[in-house]
């Protein structure tokens, strides 16, 4: 199964939500959810599947559960199946 993984940086209690690349290859998340109880971390994963075009099942953080920086694994073979299942094929 092939992966990929991002660096993010979170920035939580944002007034809106948005996914950013930076010229060095890295992420920034602005995230309205407060850093409490993990809410950050779910709406971390639902931008990340909707800016990536997959499943929030396929969007895990394998690094940096309780810190800003975190490592973010998105699994390609779950994204593409998804759009193979959206041209009704």
């Amino acid at each position: 199964m092939s992966a990929t993984v991002i660096r993010v940086k979170v920035k939580p209690n944002a007034r809106t939500s948005a996914l950013t690349q930076l010229p060095d290859g890295s992420w920034v998340a602005r995230v309205r959810a407060p850093a409490i109880e993990g809410r950050a971390n779910q709406e971390l994963i639902a931008l990340v599947a909707e800016y990536f075009h997959c499943a929030k099942a396929a969007v895990s953080i394998r690094r940096g559960f309780s810190g800003r920086l975190k490592l973010v694994r998105i699994d390609v073979r779950a994204r593409y199946n998804r759009d193979e299942s959206r041209d009704g094929s």
